[in-house]
């Protein structure tokens, strides 16, 4: 919303500067985005008269002038504008100064011989116009010395503010105006509006031809005739404050509907009546139709799109843009003027159909003034009258007005129990009057009456936000948060939390680089990873390639590893912790940790290496990440088995799945199936892995935090290798849990070796080679005691895996 300091303060009497006021309008929610003050950019050009302007003797098309700034003192110039002539008045630059048009800044200089003090300048050079073949040439009245941006009107700073939503009444000046008046800035004028009292009937009838469910799409038109206008251009004034908020004035008629569009916040449009055939009706448009509208283009309707038609067909699309039939131009003589109540659902809806993006567009789709509609059809009357003369009709009224007030029961203590601020009823009911409601009621409570123009009041919570944002947030003094001794050791964050923030941690201190990827991703991806399911499917994406939920993270840390090699980045190792989705319901969302590894960045370190040693990521670097991150999580890995394949996504002999029994799956990891990789189109070695927080056990309950004391055993060691030789089939990791469990308080650990097929091992076999840790607790092991535990270890591993010794 663009306005200029002067049009606010034809709605707002106040002494305040452009600085209290930027700062005003930001505290109480009408943030300033920008302020362009051209009159500061423009301060040291001057009008000047030029004294003589004679032939440059070394150039055909300069001339030397002389020029009078205002200061008594004449200053040469050399100018190449074909214009330039002795007596013209026209707008100087004194050296020093900065030229937009030409990026420039201007010192004393010579050209082709001649000393040049400064510059004559042209629109197209200050920035202001286009004109490029001549320097400015001003009118004999204009008072030398004068600031060029005073005598031209350009010292009227102009204010953009980013309005939100659910403020349809500041999209007018005089709504943003009311708002400032309520902090105490200035007041509010109130100029009387009365009505229009026409001569005769108007003698177009409106008809609105809805059935009784679609009345709502317009509930409110009215319309009148002004005969024997004249349509020239527009007044000075309206058209420089047009074109200072970027509109360009095109007549009379249209400036003056652009003009109200702003100052009061009312779209209106205007038909040349001679180009209107028979009556109005506002109706659905029919299958087929189409209007060829004001911004040159044709568009289709469909029966969702509300028209108003004539006898010839549709005229304008409601609320959003005229057509170019019935437009208004020099011609013009007699005059339609609309003003109209239309429905915002169905105005943002066409509007986004049609892709058309228009001012009245922008107001009635947030929900213009209700009450508004025939005053504003009369103040249109009236400017149309003073600038272009006619005699107007009676107006046509079809419809009425929604009934849009609405009471709320307000008890005052509503502000302190919501802002924590303490104001007296006197100044919160000055502050709602102010701001246009209706207050009555007793000491405790009131009763509050919304006006017209504010939709977006609907509770008491509404109340004390208006009365909190013109009182000001900084009045809210801050007071230390008492937390009771009873609720002093309660646990803050849930294990799903901690785990979130232990597995970043974690993650990150094994060199992985943390990606946040979009949660939408496209449906080929969904489909690749076990999703693409049509409940998870986006009914608006932001995008055509984000169609649907992610059921897992790693498509979009895969086409990140991807983007990152394809700008000479391919050894990359990223990490992303967030959720995944397996249904619309909330027990089908879960919150994974996935990494992945692609090229040489391996643990030890990325990149090609002077001695060879670097190697491609392989599974067991997904393997070794995973299995760290599950022991910094906590999770205790006696239960954890690694049971080998995984998900379709990943290679079917280079990947492991992570499971606390067959019933409960908690993650995989391995490299990324070749049928993946030419899908997405990825290149290189790729290993990845993923887990489900969800579904790791939850810790046992500990009735303290302290951590158990540091138990160092006082006695060493001892390690004792075993090789067996097994089936081809026999994972080693059934050999390490079988020796595991032959003496779970002697052995602290077993560690495979060796893994070995050829000569001596019979086919269909390997030899298996771990290392077994004893560690006694109590007492020094004998030699006998060693034997007897290692005879249990062989007894068991063949029991379980039909091993034998190998010799």
């Amino acid at each position: 919303m663009k306005f200029t300091l002067s049009w606010l303060k034809d709605h707002l009497d106040t002494e305040a500067s452009l600085d209290i006021i930027a700062e005003t309008l930001t505290r109480i929610g009408l943030e300033v985005e920008r302020i362009e003050d051209k009159a500061a950019a423009l301060k040291p050009y001057v009008v000047a008269r030029v004294l003589t302007a004679e032939q440059h003797p070394n150039a055909d098309r300069l001339r030397v002038c002389t020029v009078d700034a205002g200061d008594g003192t004449p200053v040469q110039v050399v100018c190449g504008a074909p214009n330039a002539r002795a007596g013209m008045l026209s707008v100087f630059a004194p050296p020093g100064t900065y030229v937009p048009g030409k990026d420039i800044t201007l010192a004393v200089g010579t050209i082709r011989g001649v000393e040049s003090r400064g510059m004559l300048c042209s629109g197209a050079e200050l920035g202001i116009g286009e004109d490029h073949d001549g320097i400015l040439d001003l009118p004999a009245e204009a008072p030398v010395g004068q600031p060029y941006a005073v005598y031209a009107g350009l010292d009227d700073p102009m204010i953009e503010i980013n309005l939100t939503p659910n403020r349809p009444d500041c999209t007018s000046i005089h709504g943003i105006a009311r708002d400032l008046a309520a902090t105490g800035l200035g007041s509010l004028k109130r100029e009387p509006m009365p009505p229009v009292r026409g001569e005769g009937d108007c003698p177009v009838p409106v008809t609105l031809a809805f059935e009784a469910g679609d009345r709502g799409l317009c509930s409110l038109f009215t319309l009148r005739l002004v005969r024997g206008i004249r349509n020239g251009p527009s007044p000075a004034w309206m058209q420089a404050r047009l074109r200072a908020i970027g509109l360009r004035p095109i007549n009379a008629l249209v400036d003056i509907t652009n003009y109200l569009t702003f100052d009061r916040g009312r779209p209106l449009h205007v038909f040349d009546a001679a180009k209107v055939a028979g009556g109005l009706t506002v109706r659905r448009a029919q299958p087929g139709e189409e209007l060829a509208a004001l911004d040159g283009r044709t568009y289709q309707l469909d029966d969702d799109t509300v028209v108003i038609a004539d006898a010839n067909g549709p005229e304008s699309i409601a609320g959003i843009i005229g057509g170019e039939a019935s437009g208004c131009d020099e011609g013009t003589t007699d005059v339609l003027i609309e003003s109209a109540l239309w429905d915002p659902t169905n105005i943002a809806r066409s509007g986004r159909r049609l892709g058309i993006v228009t001012d009245a567009r922008y107001r009635f789709e947030r929900g213009v003034d209700p009450a508004f509609t025939l005053p504003g059809l009369d103040l249109a009357t009236r400017l149309v009258m003073e600038i272009c003369g006619g005699t107007p009709t009676r107006a046509v009224i079809a419809g009425e007005p929604p009934a849009t007030e609405r009471v709320i029961d307000f008890p005052w203590t509503e502000v302190r129990r919501l802002a924590g601020l303490e104001l007296s009823r006197a100044e919160m009911k000055v502050t709602l009057e102010a701001l246009g409601f209706h207050v009555a009621g007793g000491n405790d409570r009131a009763k509050v009456l919304t006006p017209s123009w504010r939709p977006d009041v609907e509770g008491k919570a509404d109340l004390v936000e208006e009365i909190i944002r013109i009182a000001g947030l900084d009045r809210i003094e801050p007071k230390p948060l008492t937390v009771p001794e009873r609720d002093a050791g309660k646990v803050v964050l849930s294990i799903l939390q901690k785990r979130t923030r232990l597995a970043k941690r974690a993650l990150a201190s094994r060199g992985l680089v943390e990606a946040v990827t979009w949660s939408f991703i496209p449906r080929e991806d969904a489909l690749l990873f076990g999703g693409g399911g049509a409940d998870l499917a986006l009914a608006n994406p932001i995008a055509a390639e984000l169609s649907d939920m992610r059921p897992s993270l790693l498509p979009g840390l895969m086409r990140a590893a991807q983007r990152n090699a394809d700008r000479g980045y391919p050894d990359v190792a990223l990490f992303e912790v967030g959720q995944c989705f397996a249904s619309d319901q909330p027990e089908g969302q879960t919150v994974r940790a996935a990494g992945l590894r692609r090229g040489t960045a391996g643990h030890a370190g990325n990149g090609r290496h002077w001695d060879g040693s670097h190697k491609t990521v392989d599974v067991f670097e997904a393997k070794a990440d995973v299995l760290a991150l599950m022991a910094a999580l906590g999770v205790p890995t006696g239960g954890l088995q690694v049971v080998a394949g995984g998900p379709a996504w990943l290679h079917p002999g280079r990947s492991g799945t992570l499971q606390f029994g067959p019933k409960n799956p908690v993650g995989h990891f391995g490299e990324v199936h070749p049928r993946i990789m030419k899908a997405l189109d990825l290149k290189g070695g790729l290993v990845a892995f993923e887990i489900v927080l969800d579904a790791i056990p939850l810790p046992k309950y500990r009735p303290t935090k302290a951590r158990p004391p540091l138990d160092l055993p006082d006695f060493q060691p001892v390690s004792r290798d075993f090789a067996f030789v097994v089936g081809r089939d026999v994972a080693a990791g059934d050999v390490v849990r079988a020796a595991q469990g032959a003496e779970r308080k002697l052995i602290a650990g077993v560690d495979v070796f060796d893994i070995y097929e050829g000569v001596g091992i019979p086919e269909g076999s390997k030899s298996v080679a771990i290392a077994v840790r004893l560690q006694p607790v109590e007492r020094t092991l004998t030699d006998a005691e060693i034997e007897a535990v290692s005879g249990r270890i062989v007894a068991e591993v063949s029991r379980k895996t039909g091993a034998t010794l190998r010799s």
